[in-house]
């Protein structure tokens, strides 16, 4: 049978690293052992998270064109793929016997007659090798999300001021020369009361205020520098309004000016719901996609409606309890008998290795890079004193490495929880597959509803008071354990790897 090998890397760093070499070694030995004639090597240094993978897609269009059944061999299930995306394409293949999937590491050999239990291997593999990917994608939100409550500003800095790196290689906002001047003017012209944007607009073009890429600023911009309270020291970000670390343009007084001549003092006042319900937000309406929200009617039944805020949709009104007790019966689905965790378990622990080893083999790439750049800075401070570079050039070069150093240990730190987290996931799936449903109704509504957001998405209700739930990863594969669909692949996965699998009337 001839063979096509896959060797990837996910940086060029790695690449550099000789990994793709030593992955080819491997797969040229396995394939030989296997009696196997290595058609082609693919050597391929991109992310598999990537939303489109080209060489992946020139792999499974030469498998699909070949006239006769072919090998793809690859060193871990995780060198092919991270999400159940390929598994349908790839499952199709094997079922029509064009192709026969090996995984060294694993010792998996997939083909037209695998059984349920090697089916069920390849699943595992891929859905935590998915669970480590979003769990660096998590730790990234979070470490945003910290930067942000911490007064950090997370990406381009806004006109009037630019991106900079400070003496200690951090990355910092400082005014812009040029623009700030500018900036304070059009707030203090405004505030007189005499302009209009469309007048203010036109002043700015006298002043040549433009954009970053050098064009003229529109009005509908101008009405966004008037708005944004990040002038005068504080942001607006999804965790709220945070006081930022950086130097303000106008003092609030002005600002606050601004914004009353602009609103004419007839904003009203934003009251907050805090009544504890343990789905509001969570629930859309079928019919017109509006949101069903939550009220109290005779001072304790919380009833659920669409808000029907588009005008063509009848509201229909649902008690809460079953439709709590309509979401708890579906834990049933996941809970697995001890044979089932006890199977399953032991996948983990094959699984474990191979994400140990992509974990190590990230780490090892960033420490090389850090060990890098350190040996390039003590060059350069060699070079300054021999004077074979000048101060300014020196100092461009230390706040540039510096800065890369310091995202290598942001990433360093994210790899690591990912890490962590990848036990922390595996054990909470497994906690919830052994008593889910006691665990959720015995939680409080804040714990309820961090379950709900755990378990299902894309809560809807129908017309005919039907509660429509979708399952996500990885309790949809606990579901197909659950209930002897090993690999429930003909229900065909949308591309958010998740489908609807059930309806509860009332």
């Amino acid at each position: 049978m001839k063979a096509i090998l896959l060797a990837r890397v996910s940086s060029k760093e790695q690449e550099d690293g000789q990994s793709i070499p030593a992955q080819e070694r491997r797969l040229l030995d396995y394939a030989q052992e296997k009696g196997l004639m290595v058609d082609q090597v693919f050597k391929i240094t991109e992310s598999s998270t990537k939303e489109s993978r080209k060489e992946f897609e020139k792999i499974i269009e030469r498998i699909r064109k070949s006239k006769e059944p072919v090998a793809l061999v690859a060193d871990t299930i995780d060198r092919v793929q991270r999400s159940f995306k390929e598994s349908v394409i790839l499952e199709d293949l094997r079922r029509e016997g064009k192709v026969e999937i090996h995984f060294y590491r694993e010792r998996l050999v997939l083909h037209s007659r695998s059984n349920s239990s090697d089916l069920l291997r390849w699943d595992m593999g891929v859905m935590f090798a998915r669970s480590y990917v979003l769990q660096l994608s998590d730790n990234i939100k979070r470490s945003k999300e910290q930067a942000a409550k911490s007064g950090a500003w997370i990406g381009q800095a806004p006109i009037g001021y630019q991106n900079s790196v400070d003496e200690k290689g951090d990355k910092t906002i400082v005014p812009d020369p040029e623009r700030a001047p500018l900036i304070r003017r059009l707030f203090d012209l405004y505030a007189t009361g005499n302009y209009s944007l469309l007048a203010l607009k036109e002043e700015a073009e006298k002043m040549g205020l433009r954009t970053k890429r050098g064009q003229k600023v529109a009005k509908s911009q101008i009405d966004d520098i008037l708005k944004n309270s990040f002038y005068y020291g504080t942001m607006e970000s999804k965790y709220g309004t945070i006081q930022h670390r950086y130097e303000a343009l106008i003092p609030p007084s002005l600002f606050h000016q601004v914004q009353n001549i602009t609103a004419g003092f007839h904003k009203k006042p934003f009251k907050a719901l805090s009544e504890p319900f343990a789905l509001r937000g969570m629930i859309t309406c079928a019919h017109c996609g509006c949101l069903v929200t939550p009220e109290i009617k005779k001072k304790k039944y919380v009833y659920y409606s669409c808000t029907n805020a588009k005008g063509n949709c009848k509201r229909i009104y649902v008690r809460e309890e079953p439709l709590v007790d309509a979401i708890s019966a579906y834990f049933d689905q996941i809970a697995l008998n001890q044979a089932q965790i006890d199977e399953v378990t032991g996948y983990l622990k094959e699984i474990h290795d191979t994400e140990n080893r992509f974990h190590k083999e990230c780490m090892n790439t960033l420490r090389r890079e850090q060990e890098k750049i350190q040996k390039r800075l003590s060059q350069m401070y060699d070079d300054k004193l021999d004077g074979l570079i000048d101060e300014a050039m020196y100092l461009d070069k230390i706040r540039s490495y510096k800065a890369r150093q310091a995202e290598i240990l942001e990433e360093m730190g994210r790899h690591q929880d990912a890490d962590e987290n990848f036990y922390v996931t595996a054990n909470m799936v497994m906690n919830l597959a052994a008593r889910s449903r006691e665990i959720f109704m015995s939680s409080e509504v804040a714990e309820k509803r961090q379950i709900l957001n755990l378990v299902f998405q894309n809560l809807k209700l129908g017309d005919q008071k039907n509660l429509i739930l979708e399952v996500k990863e990885p309790f949809l594969t606990l579901m197909g354990i659950k209930n002897g669909a090993i690999r429930p692949i003909d229900c065909r996965w949308p591309d958010s790897n998740q489908y609807s699998i059930a309806r509860s009337r009332f």
